[in-house]
């Protein structure tokens, strides 16, 4: 296996610089796609990782958990052995998988307590709450749902109202709670993946800002609803679940706005080679890429090995 084993532990970080160009350059739907897929085939891959070095690491530790097959000396002999990182490899994979499980019991928790306040208001796809609180999100969860407060809808005009509601059905359409949980574990599994976390939290509140645009036929309208919604939502906390998108809570405000009150993006699947973003997105591709082949060919090289030994 050699150093390969440990290529997809540091090749997230290949993929910071198509975040930020991501963020600028791409359309927000392309964006968001290539961004989770990425980040999600390099956690993936780091975890196995870790997983690969405990077990070549540990080898040759007594009490190791390894099948009775596998447990002669000459079998444990014949695994590459590197104490150092696969001591290392145990409480670094206990924590992601802490880390993972703590982030989807929170979803869970979190989503489950918002579909609960609203047990009595069922067959209703846009839900107003009478909270002095101004805030709006999507729930996700069958056909989805709307909530949103009357403070909210007092601050906006006819308009821009539509302008939300348009918001929030593109986030239940595009299913964007998905792509942000994902990218949530795949932070908590990779730090480096942190950057691809922080541009897809942009990247699809900037795609139903577009959805929402072309739904109701006027940019400046929605950037008008986003910059009042901003202004509305206080600094603190608001009551919508952290996890799911929202119209204001998401992604820095004015660069939203002054994405809307610009043309319209190019809707182009991906990008030339010949460009910096489609550098940057080739590369990124690139990297989740050898991060998957390293990481299949280090698992088939110790099952090789161990499956070797134990007709010795």
């Amino acid at each position: 296996m050699g150093i390969f084993v440990f290529l997809p532990l540091v090749l997230p970080l290949s993929a910071w610089p198509v975040a930020r160009l991501a963020e600028l350059h791409l359309h927000p739907r392309t964006a968001t796609r290539l961004l989770t897929a990425v980040a999600v085939v390099m956690a993936v891959c780091s975890t196995l990782c870790l997983a690969l070095l405990m077990v070549v690491g540990t080898a040759q530790l007594p009490g190791n958990p390894l099948p009775d097959g596998w447990s002669d000396p000459e079998v444990r002999a014949a695994v590459p052995y590197d104490g150092i990182a696969g001591r290392a490899a145990i409480p670094a994979l206990g924590a992601v998988a802490t880390a993972c499980c703590h982030a989807l019991w929170r979803h869970r928790r979190v989503t489950r307590r918002a579909r609960r306040a609203l047990t009595g208001l069922r067959g209703r796809r846009v839900v107003v709450l009478p909270d002095g609180t101004p805030y709006a999100y999507a729930l996700p969860g069958g056909r989805g749902r709307i909530v949103v407060t009357t403070a909210l809808l007092a601050g906006l005009g006819p308009a821009e109202r539509r302008a939300l509601f348009a918001h929030e059905r593109a986030h239940l359409a595009a299913r964007h709670h998905r792509h942000l949980l994902a990218l949530g574990l795949a932070a908590r599994a990779n730090p480096f993946l942190r950057p691809l976390r922080s541009a897809v939290l942009y990247t699809a509140e900037r795609w139903a800002d577009e959805e929402a645009a072309h739904a109701v036929g006027d940019r400046r309208v929605v950037a008008r609803a986003i910059g009042r919604a901003a202004l509305l939502t206080p600094a603190a906390p608001t009551p919508a679940p952290p996890t799911l998108p929202a119209l204001a809570a998401a992604g820095p405000v004015p660069r939203r706005v002054a994405a809307l009150l610009a043309p319209a993006p190019a809707v182009r699947r991906w990008p030339p080679v010949s460009t910096a973003v489609g550098a940057a997105a080739w590369g990124a591709a690139a990297g989740a890429l050898v991060s998957a082949m390293s990481s299949a060919n280090s698992a088939v090289t110790l099952f090789l090995v161990l499956n070797a030994a134990t007709s010795l």
